[in-house]
């Protein structure tokens, strides 16, 4: 190849400036045709130099020997020098040939000279070219020749020395290491000559510089090719004096030696290692052939000052993800240049790249940030061994958001503090099944699951609740329904990953629900069993079997109180009382195979308000306290308060949101909690700090429970959960009456709590005053958890809490409704007669008759205000609003009264019960015996003794008359 080399049309076309490229300012800054002849002339001297090296060098070491296996490596080598030797070699070419061009006859703009226009290009074709012949150099390439060549270099050895202009005898690998630096290092000295010149005439002819910053580059570039080259030649004999074990340890072509505890003299205080070695990549600890190598991605340096009787030391803490090392030194400029090399390598280490030149620009330093992302594998003993961590790290730490694999194919993605899991994060375990993971996407604190979170099994069953330390801990819910052998679900209270404490657990296969207390996964203590049936048992049980005497109601009504098999059969002695009211009493015995056998005596003679109370025998009341069933709702809420309701412990506390999806590919996909601006806990506080009246109150707890990121919407959705869970399905059964009523005065009044210690805090975070009245709060019978919290309460369990009722008073409602369709065959006028109404309160005045009626045959015309207002008891929920309806049907019955006396007239109770059974009987109010029971249960004690228990009571009083066997069978 000569020197002539042609240009190729992309690489000259790239080259070719415009125009507009050649002028700056407002007047053109040129070369005189002389300096660019020079320039010229110089530029093709350095080809022919170049031709000549490639023809007689470079082409001979690029002759491979087959034979030498080391050699396959160095050949490698050779060949990027190659490339980098072309790359000069093509562009020097093509912009001489350019510029050449542009020359003609007159001077050059200095913008077309190629080193002040391409300077970026060059730079990168020398920096590449001294990068690929440093590592051949530090892997001793050149002081291996192969035995084909090494005739060759003793033949031409003399006219070979010409080429660098040396004629003292060299060996033969100094020989190349010169021929491939010092043309190539001169070269660039003569660039940042010929841009010197050119500045210093520019100045003298017009006072102004053009080409400073390409001066400055080729002037860093020399400094640059001057550090490299000193920092391959020491590493190199680094190499060439260590022993080959650890040669072959640390020896890599692109690493290079940056200190020597040898050189620089620092030590290890604990005395593990008598050397380091300080790489532009690692940091190195010897112990004789024995290695400990530091990536500086994952090292973080500090210094400090320990002083003793006698003197001051000066301490270098070397921190490393697993190890921590103090170095020491007795001279303090010693621990200034490790610390200062240290801190640039390891910022250069984590741009990925070396700066320019080496070490920086004059009087620019500056320290690596503390906080980095670093990849990490762990090797020491403990939980991460193994563990590749790829991730934000501080200080040696993980600490922000990162990733763990372990080779077992466990792995964890989520928050970390100080090197432990801290926050949200999704660990996944393989399992037993292929292809099948345990995953759980929970709250961690120090390493451990703590908290709210969700567990999908690889067996498909589903964990939803609290962890504390890895193991099920607190209120969750179990849920196995995929399961073919015995689908199941679970929702109550666990004790270190057991089943423990109060719980509902239903099984799909068994048709039955248990309602009661756990222990170890095990029924034990008092509890209810339902079956599908409509049979329910009472009693104690333990590991799961039933021990003891116990209660048992079957779908027929009748009722055995007595002993128990372990598999809930009745033996032994008890009492059965059927649904007639007889009762036996004796011994039983029930097996699966032959029945119920007994010997006893029968009681036929019964009193019937005994044997109604027994049909409706009411299970769990006082072995079941309503404080004790689901305190792991209520105390995680007080948790968060006694938190200070931080934005970050919401979750943990609270719980999160997720979307229906199970698919365990996709399920860190639909992982996500609200964060709209209104969800915000600081905005909740101050929102809730302004409320103050009863009205206000109620409206920001309707708001509230409709907000799916308020806590206590949270909360909410929790205690629907496990009510619905308790009471509906099997659980629809009016032996629970008594345990969901209670349940839900329960929800009201912890709500209440809750909801005043918030306001508190939300008073005290927003530094407002609380009025003078509000100290009184508890004594206010104006505002408690009936007037304020259960009206808002109750649309979220109507449903299910009303179809308790129906089917309690289902007998007592089929009875009335009996009675409310045979009074309502009967005309106004016998139905006022029928109830004994006083003739002269009769409101026949108000009927307008048409030509063709009477007043005999005319229906549902009377007292039509108060039977419509009556009516409406159905269409709200809240008792208080009830009674409301109930005083206002009372209010249109008297002014209807009034109007027909034509004055003010107070009925007195005989006469108005006849006209309230009136009313109600035209109402036609389908389950009046369960809103009126409702109504008792759940209304304000407040209430108690006033008008609406007054008006309440007579209402009853009507119900029960419509019962009567005289109104059901009356003959119209």
């Amino acid at each position: 190849m000569s020197g002539g080399k042609p240009l190729s049309r992309k690489l000259h076309k790239r080259h070719m400036s415009s125009p507009r490229e050649s002028q700056e300012g407002s007047h053109t800054k040129t070369v005189s045709q002389a300096a660019a002849t020079t320039f010229i002339k110089t530029e093709e001297d350095f080809l022919i130099i170049l031709s000549r090296i490639n023809a007689l060098v470079l082409n001979i070491l690029l002759r491979p020997d087959e034979s030498d296996s080391l050699g396959k490596d160095h050949l490698k080598s050779i060949v990027q020098v190659n490339e980098r030797f072309h790359a000069i070699w093509d562009l020097t070419s093509g912009c001489c040939k350019t510029l050449k061009l542009r020359l003609g006859d007159s001077s050059v703009d200095v913008n077309d000279i190629y080193i002040v226009k391409n300077q970026s290009n060059l730079l990168q074709v020398y920096t590449e070219y001294f990068l690929a012949v440093t590592n051949h150099i530090v892997i001793k390439g050149f002081d291996k020749v192969s035995k084909p060549t090494s005739i060759y270099w003793k033949t031409n050895k003399r006219g070979l020395k010409t080429l660098i202009g040396e004629t003292d005898d060299i060996s033969l690998t100094v020989f190349l290491q010169r021929i491939f630096t010092e043309p190539f290092r001169d070269h660039v000295q003569t660039y940042s000559l010929f841009l010197s010149q050119i500045n210093g005439k520019l100045a003298e002819e017009s006072g102004e510089t053009s080409s400073i910053d390409s001066l400055n580059t080729f002037v860093n570039l020399q400094k640059y090719i001057s550090q490299i080259l000193d920092e391959a030649f020491q590493t190199k004999m680094l190499w060439v004096s260590s022993s080959s074990k650890l040669t072959a340890a640390l020896c890599t072509p692109d690493r290079r030696l940056q200190e020597d505890s040898k050189n620089v003299q620092i030590a290890v205080t604990s005395g593990r290692y008598d050397r380091i070695l300080l790489f532009d990549d690692s940091l190195v600890f010897l112990q004789g052939i024995e290695t400990h190598i530091c990536d500086l991605k994952t090292v973080w340096v500090c210094s400090s000052t320990k002083q003793n009787y006698f003197q001051n030391f000066q301490l270098l803490q070397i921190i490393t993800p697993e190890e921590e090392f103090v170095l020491t030194s007795r001279e303090p400029q010693n621990q200034a240049v490790w610390q200062w090399k240290l801190n640039q390598l390891i910022q250069q280490r984590l741009i990925g790249r070396r700066n320019f030149p080496l070490w920086g620009k004059a009087g620019e330093t500056s320290d690596p940030p503390t906080s980095r992302v670093s990849t990490y594998t762990y090797k020491n003993e403990g939980r991460f061994k193994n563990a590749t961590y790829d991730g934000d790290m501080s200080w040696g730490k993980p600490d922000g958001k990162g990733t763990l694999k372990w080779p077992d194919g466990r792995n964890h993605v989520g928050d970390f503090q100080f090197g432990q899991e801290n926050g949200f994060g999704v660990y996944l375990v393989p399992s037993s099944l292929p292809d099948r993971y345990d995953c759980y996407k929970c709250h961690w604190q120090n390493g451990v699951m703590q908290g709210y979170g969700i567990c999908e099994y690889a067996d498909e069953s589903v964990y939803k609740g609290y962890f504390k330390d890895n193991m099920r801990h607190g209120y969750g819910i179990l849920e196995n329904l995929a399961s073919t052998t015995d689908p199941f679900k679970y929702t109550g209270n666990w004790h270190k990953d057991k089943m423990s404490g109060y719980g509902v657990c239903e099984s799909t296969q068994k048709s039955e629900r248990y309602i009661g207390m756990w222990q170890k996964n095990q029924k034990h203590g008092h509890g209810i069993v339902l079956m599908d049936s409509g049979t329910c048992y009472q009693g104690a049980f333990a590991l799961n079997k039933f021990v003891g005497s116990g209660i048992l109601l079957s779908e027929d009504s009748s009722v055995y109180e007595g002993e128990f098999t372990e598999e809930c059969l009745l033996a032994g002695k008890g009492k059965l009382t059927f649904n007639n009211g007889f009762t036996l009493v004796g011994s039983f015995n029930k097996s699966q195979t032959a029945g119920l056998q007994t010997q006893g005596v029968l009681h036929t003679s019964c009193e019937d308000q005994n044997g109604i109370m027994k049909r409706k025998f009411q299970l769990g009341v006082g072995l079941l306290p309503v404080e004790e069933r689901w305190h792991g709702i209520f105390e995680n809420f007080q948790k968060f308060l006694e938190s200070g309701c931080k934005r970050e412990t919401e979750e943990s506390f609270l719980g999160f949101h997720v979307k229906s999806n199970k698919k365990l590919q996709k399920s860190q996909e639909y992982l996500h909690c609200q964060s709209d601006v209104s969800g915000e806990i600081e905005d909740i506080l101050k929102e809730m700090s302004l409320q103050l009246e009863q009205e206000s109150m109620q409206c920001y707890l309707e708001k509230a429970f409709k907000s799916s990121h308020h806590p206590l919407m949270k909360l909410m959705k929790e205690l629907c959960v496990v009510f619905q869970a308790t009471y509906s399905g099997i659980g629809a059964n009016f032996h629970l009456l008594s345990m969901a009523q209670e349940e839900i005065k329960h929800y009201a009044t912890k709500i209440w709590e809750l909801y005043r210690a918030l306001k508190v805090m939300a008073g005290g975070a927003n530094d407002m005053a609380v009025p003078a009245g509000e100290d009184e709060e508890e004594r206010n019978e104006a505002l408690n958890s009936y007037t304020v919290v259960l009206p808002i309460l109750l649309p979220y369990f109507y449903a299910d809490l009303f179809m308790l009722y129906m089917l309690y008073y289902q007998q007592e409602d089929a009875y009335y409704w009996q009675g409310i369709v045979r009074l309502g065959m009967l005309t106004d006028t016998k139905l006022l007669q029928f109830l004994d109404v006083q003739k002269f309160l009769w409101p026949l005045k108000d009927i307008k008759l048409t030509a063709n009626q009477r007043y005999s045959i005319v229906r549902h015309k009377c007292f039509q205000s108060a039977i419509e207002c009556l009516q409406k008891i159905i269409t709200v929920m809240d008792p208080s609003q009830k009674l409301e309806i109930i005083l206002k049907t009372y209010t249109e019955i008297e002014k209807t009264v009034s109007r027909v006396v034509d004055g003010d007239y107070k009925l007195p109770m005989d006469d108005l019960l006849p006209l309230l059974i009136y009313v109600a009987s035209r109402a036609g109010i389908q389950h009046l015996g369960a809103e009126i029971h409702f109504i008792y249960d759940l209304m304000d004690p407040s209430n108690r003794g006033g008008i609406y228990d007054f008006l309440l009571t007579a209402l009853e009083s009507c119900y029960e008359q419509i019962q009567k066997e005289e109104v059901r069978l009356y003959k119209c």
